[in-house]
């Protein structure tokens, strides 16, 4: 037994033989009975009381503890009396990714989260009321993916909790809560018309940011990023090594590509020829920013890009007084569905329409996983049907042709 159990309303004393008798204590009748004491692996003493008739559930309860900790898997009884918003607070607090990662984090906790569940005890917490909370969250209108991550970081913060040793369950992994499933919608990439008629409705200064989003699959923190000394025009390579990333929505630093992934991407002749057209008429101007954090080493780049003053480009700025005006400009309509990152979607189209793999176009586009780009663009790969049609009619058209034909096929016999 990890401990003992005290009858709190008998007591032994010594009786007139000499031998111990049991007396009431002041304490009889009245409130719980026993007392489940033991001491703790700190060393310190924790305790239940029960009431009168359950000294076997007092004793059920002490083998349990005695079961966890020979096993390793204790947890006092008093850490999950913390709420979820102290301890995410705190598990915020000690965070040790990027700021901009860590900002994205905190906002939607705060928002979408300890509103809702910052009061209850951590070990209170049972599936229903995951599954209620995300019933509210549906309600709002957000999106699944924005729903998906916020849910996400709910359940970091009680697996956090679960190594701690405040709950023994991350109630987020019971078979009844599921993250919200993603859209069904699959994208639609632009047409080439589309794509042409945005270049030309931009400003002269931003037009090549359109060439380097559908003709390099640049995100936009990336082209703002973009300097002189990281295109290789001779070499036909861009080298994708930072991106301007805004902190609080107000501040600017210099950071690495979106999951600290640098990359070489081809440079197409025909987006070369037009940066070099930009180089000469728009020179590129030496911008200074800290690396990662605004207390990070100052970077200097030479950026392709700049506002009106030459300083660094603010995205949302940039949004509603060029690309926004733009998109109106070519006919274009507002929306989500067509902001800067629909030139990543062409980008990924022209490739898998080409017959480019999946590992190459993930490589390009600087994903963390090729698994990832395959369940975004699979619906843009030309089925097997297509290229069965298109085989066969290859080798019709051109019978001479025996490059595709039986004969380079292995022998069935």
């Amino acid at each position: 037994m990890a401990g003992h159990i005290q009858d709190r309303w008998y007591k032994s004393v010594p009786g007139p033989d000499g031998k111990s008798v049991r007396v009431k204590t002041d304490r009889y009748g009245v409130g719980y009975r026993y007392r489940a004491r033991y001491i703790a692996p700190d060393g310190s003493e924790k305790s239940k009381s029960f009431p009168d008739k359950q000294k076997r559930k007092a004793e059920a309860w002490l083998a349990n503890i005695e079961a966890d900790m020979s096993q390793g898997r204790y947890i006092d009884p008093a850490a999950g009396s913390v709420t979820f918003g102290q301890y995410a607070k705190d598990w915020m607090a000690a965070l040790t990714i990027d700021p901009v990662t860590r900002e994205s984090v905190e906002i939607r906790l705060r928002v979408h989260a300890l509103p809702y569940l910052g009061d209850r005890p951590m070990a209170s917490f049972r599936p229903s009321h995951l599954r209620a909370w995300m019933r509210q969250l549906e309600a709002t209108g957000r999106a699944a993916s924005y729903r998906r991550s916020i849910f996400a970081n709910v359940s970091a913060v009680f697996t956090a909790a679960v190594e701690d040793r405040i709950i023994a369950e991350n109630p987020c992994r019971a078979r009844s809560v599921r993250a919200p499933s993603l859209d069904g919608r699959k994208v639609k990439p632009w047409s080439v018309d589309r794509v042409m008629a945005m270049h030309e409705a931009m400003p002269d200064a931003y037009q090549e940011t359109v060439s380097l989003g559908a003709g390099c699959g640049l995100r936009q923190g990336e082209i703002f990023g973009l300097a002189l000394e990281d295109v290789d025009f001779l070499g036909g390579t861009v080298h994708v090594v930072r991106q301007v990333k805004l902190i609080g929505g107000v501040h600017a630093v210099f950071g690495p590509p979106k999951g600290g992934k640098e990359r070489h991407v081809p440079l197409p002749e025909t987006v070369a020829f037009g940066l070099a057209a930009h180089v000469t008429k728009h020179e590129p101007v030496e911008v200074t920013l800290p690396w990662k954090t605004l207390d990070g080493p100052p970077v200097t780049a030479q950026l392709l890009f700049v506002n009106a003053r030459h300083q660094w480009l603010h995205r949302f700025r940039f949004n509603r007084s060029v690309w926004r005006p733009s998109l109106t400009s070519a006919g274009i309509p507002l929306g989500r569905e067509n902001g800067m990152h629909a030139l990543r979607h062409f980008y990924a189209s022209v490739l898998l329409d080409a017959g480019e793999s999946i590992k190459a176009l993930s490589e390009y586009l600087g994903h963390h996983d090729p698994s990832f780009t395959l369940r975004t663009y699979t619906h843009l790969m030309p089925n097997s049907e297509a290229r069965t049609r298109a085989a066969v009619d290859r080798v019709f058209r051109n019978p001479e042709s025996t490059e595709d034909g039986p004969e380079t096929a292995p022998d069935a016999s």
